[in-house]
């Protein structure tokens, strides 16, 4: 693909010279310049800015590349992008954690439009029952963005959102098919005129599957059966702008719903056919606009549900009945133009409610009050950011975090940046007091990060190298009774490339990953934290001519343990996914994915084998 391009792992002091002097430059030295439209972000920085100007590490996935991961959870389609992993206990529907730079998935954000979406029990981001039909666009910020966002976003946010109606009429319609009885029907409908805009999109998606679990899964939880998944969800968002043509005309009310409803079968042992619903919805109402020239105000209030209903369970230990998290957020955000570049302020309080069948938590509820400011800003060849954030807990009391960002363009093609910051995160009320398992002793997590990162950027290729630390005091434990460990530590490099060659987009990165305990005289001392490849590649490349595109998407990865004392390891593996689709005409596509192509046999978690060779067919018709 690369022709003599190769990925390499690099120490920490040959890092730059190797950079500098790798075959991977030199072959694209030769590229040729095009222009190329600026990439707009607002979960960097919580205000738009140009990706190219951030310093930290963004992705931004659009509507396209969603719609190349058929058959895919979206778990599984954010582990494709540079610097992310996922384990998972099975397919569709079954529960999968994703891990940001080698950090526990409790340590990434999940917003839907700026609304947070969690399981507080649990404490991790509700990232399996999200209807992506319902997406049109995901952002990826890596990086400790807790002076931002407060508690959660230690190793980074993923924003999702939803679709929204644009000028005139638009429609969609999609019915797919594949193997394990797959079937999926989507639809929706837009519009937007100066004053109104409205988007309405439904999915429902039904599959047999195939058993969750094999022999080696622990506990004696294997049931040879076949463990399905029945989603129906949707999203509704309403737009206007009072004003209309006049002045004001800037200021916007929204108001989004979305709601999603999944059954999901799975294995904890053989007797019961095992099953959940999950539920996920959230409603918000905000409003934007300028208050004054160079004042741009934002109000939102918003509420989010996240429901685990256990309705059959062979387990002993599992109760039946509903598992529940309800957030409140209340926001009031202002950014204002400075000689020093844009300056934010933010007040926003959130209130988590959980429930529980049986006896109550010793506490269910608390509250989080958070006053942040910040600081976006370029000048020449030079750009900065800034935040500071004092977020006050009801159950742990004030934690103060910040972050600092430089970047200096060497040449107009070179680009070099650095960045410090700090993180906290608190424990989650299973940590803290799930009977027989919690620990009421627990503490929050705390952490700073450091980072060095170098772009290129000729036309439309773009080349980033990172070198990035985390140091953690306080890192918590996983199973039962966790505990706070004094130190944990993760290394890490990255180098990632996209661009185009003349009608093939290409996409490769590398990332070798180092997550230890670091506490001296545990028994699991220097030991790599569980579920994570040290070493992972992938290789992407698309073709589109006329009315045919075809694509395929490679990722290997080393191996990784199942376990904190590194006593039972989980093989590499590599998987080609291959695409190709068809315009029968100017509305009309018909796509084929085959994903796993070789069959590759493979766990991401001891005893969970993910989906082998998969084929899926799709019809899809746009009205724009």
């Amino acid at each position: 693909m690369f022709r003599s391009c190769h990925f390499f792992t690099l120490s920490r002091r040959a890092l730059l010279p190797a950079l500098l002097s790798s075959p991977f430059l030199l072959c694209m030295a030769t590229a040729r310049a095009q222009s190329t439209t600026e990439t707009i972000t607002v979960t960097a920085t919580r205000m738009p800015a140009r990706v190219s100007e951030v310093v930290a590490e963004v992705t931004v996935l659009e509507r396209a590349d969603i719609e190349r991961a058929e058959g895919r959870t979206l778990v599984a389609l954010l582990a494709q992008q540079a610097g992310l992993q996922f384990s998972s206990n099975g397919g569709l529907g079954k529960t999968a954690s994703l891990f940001i730079r080698g950090l526990e998935a409790r340590h990434t954000l999940l917003l839907v439009d700026g609304v947070r979406v969690a399981s507080a029990t649990v404490g991790t981001p509700s990232l399996d029952n999200l209807p992506l039909e319902a997406v049109e666009r995901i952002e990826i910020v890596r990086g400790p963005v807790s002076s931002l966002y407060g508690s959660g976003a230690m190793g980074g946010v993923i924003q999702v959102f939803t679709r929204q109606g644009g000028r005139g009429l638009s429609a969609n319609a999609k019915i797919a098919a594949g193997s394990h009885g797959f079937s999926q029907a989507a639809g929706g409908v837009g519009f937007g005129e100066a004053v109104w805009d409205a988007a309405a999109q439904v999915q429902h998606t039904d599959t047999r599957g195939v058993s969750a679990t094999n022999a080696q899964v622990p506990f004696g939880s294997h049931d040879p059966d076949r463990d399905g998944f029945r989603q129906t969800g949707g999203s509704l968002r309403l737009g206007w702008q009072p004003f209309g043509d006049t002045r004001r005309a800037d200021w916007r009310l929204e108001l989004l719903t979305l709601q999603s409803r999944g059954l999901t079968r799975l294995d904890d042992g053989p007797g019961a056919d095992a099953r959940a619903q999950m539920e996920n919805r959230l409603a918000s109402l905000s409003a934007r606009g300028h208050v004054a020239p160079g004042w741009r105000m934002r109000l939102s209030a918003a509420e989010s549900v996240d429901a685990y209903d256990t309705l059959a369970s062979a387990s002993p230990w599992a109760a039946l009945g509903v598992i529940q998290t309800r957030l409140h957020q209340y926001g009031w955000e202002n950014s204002v133009d400075t000689p020093l570049g844009t300056a934010l302020l933010l007040a926003e309080r959130h209130k988590e409610t959980v429930s529980r069948p049986g006896a109550p938590f010793e506490v269910s509820e608390r509250h989080i009050d958070g006053l942040a400011l910040g600081l976006d800003g370029h000048a020449a060849a030079h750009a900065w950011q800034a935040s500071l954030r004092h977020d006050r807990n009801s159950q742990f009391g004030g934690t103060t975090t910040g972050a600092l960002a430089y970047g200096y363009a060497i040449t107009p093609a070179w680009r070099a940046g650095a960045s410090w910051g700090t993180g906290f995160n608190a424990p989650s009320f299973n940590q803290l007091y799930y009977p027989g398992f919690g620990n009421p002793l627990l503490l929050p997590e705390k952490g700073r990060h450091g980072e060095l990162s170098l772009r290129w950027t000729v036309g439309e290729h773009r080349l980033r190298a990172a070198y990035y630390e985390h140091r953690y005091r306080g890192f918590i434990t996983s199973g039962p009774l966790p505990a706070n460990l004094p130190k944990a530590r993760i290394d890490g490099v990255t180098l990632a490339y996209e661009g185009r060659w003349r009608a093939v987009d290409l996409s490769a990165s590398y990332d070798h990953t180092d997550p230890r305990n670091a506490t001296a005289g545990h028994a699991n001392e220097d030991k790599l934290l569980p579920r994570r490849a040290p070493d992972m590649l992938r290789l992407g490349a698309d073709w589109q001519a006329a009315a045919w595109s075809a694509g395929a998407t490679l990722a290997a990865a080393s191996h990784r343990f199942d376990d904190a004392a590194n006593a039972t390891r989980l093989g590499g593996y590599a998987t080609l996914d291959l695409r190709v689709r068809w315009a029968l005409e100017r509305r009309l596509s018909l796509g084929v994915e085959l994903n796993n192509a070789a069959g590759k046999s493979y766990e991401t978690a001891l005893g969970y084998p993910q989906p082998g060779r998969e084929v899926f067919v799709t019809l899809r018709h746009a009205l724009r």
